[in-house]
């Protein structure tokens, strides 16, 4: 098996998890926080909505600059529906299936740059930033939303295994 293959088994296994808890966000709610630190709901449902969509340009581009004009494009845009994020979230896999598809192992073998305002801030082969800066970085957000859920008194879904509201 090759590792586009296994990229593409892992896409559909995170998306459905994914879809699962987007589905559950409370509406009305995005300015809603839980600490002056912490991440605004809306932005963090649009970011973990948007997440998989960095594997097209991980796969596409030879780095990004997220200080940079071109960068700012990169930036989620919070919606106010959850069905705005369920189609977020549908645009973001199908992207990240045709950058996948059309693709080869030798080219996830490439190297792919991280930068911020011209620092280059990580430098991998696209393989790694993808298993890391995406779909680590994905689940680790879509935890942060499922406390969100959990602090909104709404049911958190099984992902990987069975939840306190919800059997597998």
């Amino acid at each position: 098996m090759n590792m586009t293959d296994l990229f593409l088994a892992k896409l559909e296994r995170e998306a459905a998890g994914t879809r699962r808890v987007l589905e559950r966000v409370p509406e009305g709610r995005n300015d809603w926080k839980p600490h002056d630190k912490s991440m605004r709901l809306g932005y963090l449902a649009a970011l973990v909505a948007s997440m998989l969509s960095w594997i097209d340009f991980m796969i596409n581009r030879n780095e990004l600059d997220i200080g940079s004009a071109e960068g700012a494009k990169f930036k989620p845009q919070e919606v106010a529906t959850n069905r705005e994020l369920l189609q977020a979230l549908d645009q973001s896999v199908a992207r990240a299936r045709a950058a996948l598809t059309s693709t080869t192992d030798e080219h996830l073998m490439t190297a792919w740059r991280f930068v911020v305002a011209g620092h280059v801030v990580s430098e991998q082969p696209r393989h790694i930033m993808i298993h890391d800066a995406v779909f680590s970085h994905l689940a680790h957000h879509r935890g942060q939303l499922t406390v969100y859920l959990r602090l909104n008194d709404t049911p958190v879904p099984a992902i990987y295994g069975p939840s306190a509201d919800e059997q597998a």
